[in-house]
Parts: structure tokens; sequence; C-alpha cells
């Protein structure tokens, strides 16, 4: 039998979780690490291609507006960089500080903006691509369809469930 102060400790969430908030910040914490390596992992891939396209012989015949749409989509590919890689320095700089829950919503608000960056560099690197290889008026369907599956994927289908689960009386309280 738990004593008083063992009682105190425990979460009050009644989602079926046993847990003490620290146990509960560790818990995210691991979930927002899994989904950092996700995201750096294609951001990397994405960077990585980007920076060898400078490198290609066909690279000289880019138009001005071609080339200032590749600088911002490298600069874009190293913000995304610095956004998802900031809640593992913050974690370092604050570690045995008894600062995860801050961290975490931190981590959650990085993981956010990393993603909006990394939809706007997946759209623009394949717009970019369009424009340089089919050019003309492909790219902005291109570009669209894109765009929406990114919305209807990652905005759209989340806050469909979201009401869902809090319909059926689930979710945080």
């Amino acid at each position: 039998m738990p004593s008083d102060r063992e009682r105190d400790l425990r979460d009050d969430r009644a989602e079926g979780r046993d847990e003490t908030p620290q146990e509960r910040a560790d818990r995210n914490w691991n979930e927002v690490l899994q989904e950092l390596r996700v995201l750096q992992t294609g951001t990397q891939i994405l960077t990585g291609f980007l920076l060898a396209l400078a490198f290609q012989p066909a690279f000289v015949d880019l138009s001005t507006g071609q080339r200032a749409v590749y600088l911002t989509l490298v600069v874009l590919s190293a913000v995304s960089s610095i956004v998802a890689l900031a809640p593992v320095a913050l974690h370092r700089g604050l570690f045995q500080q008894g600062a995860k829950p801050a961290v975490v919503r931190f981590g959650h608000v990085s993981l956010v903006i990393a993603l909006s960056t990394v939809s706007v560099l997946v759209v623009g690197v394949v717009a970019f691509v369009f424009d340089v290889v089919a050019g003309g008026e492909t790219v902005w369907w291109v570009l669209f369809a894109l765009a929406m599956l990114i919305v209807v994927l990652w905005l759209i289908v989340p806050a469909i469930i979201r009401a869902r689960v809090r319909a059926n009386g689930g979710g945080p309280r």
C-alpha cells in the first residue's frame, strides 16, 4: 500500500497511466527525441541534396531567380536543422537542473516550428527541381498539390482525430 507521500507524488491525470510528473516528463522527452531523430534525418538528406546541387555542371545555367530560390532553400535547410537541434542544446544546458518539463514544452514548440520549416523546405525543393527540369506552369501545380497534401496530413487529419478523441471523453484533462 503506497504511503501518503507516494500517493501525493502520483500524477492526477486520468488517462490510465500511473506516473509522477517527472516520469511523464521523462517519457515525453523520449518521445520528443524520437521525433527529432526522424525530422533531423529527413532534413539532413534534403540539405545534402541541396549542397550537392551547387557543384553540378548545370548549376551555372540557373537563372538569377532560380539561384535566389536555391539559396533561400539552403538557408531554410540550415534554419530547420538549428531549430530541430535547439531542444537538445537546451537539455544539455539545463542538464540535472530539474527543468525537464520546461525542456519538453520547449521541445514541443521547436518541433512544431521545425515541421513548419521542413514543410516549406520539402515543397520548395520539389518545386525548385520541377522549375529547373520542366519549368512553366507545372511548378505551380506541383507546389499546390504538395502544400495541400501537407495541410491535409499534418493539420486536418490530426484535428479530426483530436476532435473524435475529445468527443469520446479521451485526451488530456
